[in-house]
């Protein structure tokens, strides 16, 4: 599993990074970063999921990898 975000539809409300700070970071306007790669690591998957389904501008993306 991997997390990317959208930074056209990140408004900064800075849900992700509050919900899931193993994950995401923000930059130094408050808008949501991946930390690192944007692997998900075992047992954080569903961290990454909360984070995506609160984020206002659905800026978050879950890809499920194959």
């Amino acid at each position: 599993m991997k997390v990317q975000i959208d930074s056209g539809r990140c408004q900064g409300h800075g849900r992700c990074y509050d919900l899931a700070p193993d994950l995401f970071g923000g930059d130094d306007e408050g808008y949501g970063t991946v930390l690192g790669d944007g692997i998900v690591p075992p047992g954080n998957s569903r961290d990454a999921r909360l984070a995506a389904s609160n984020c206002p501008e659905r800026a978050i993306d879950v890809l499920e990898e194959a």
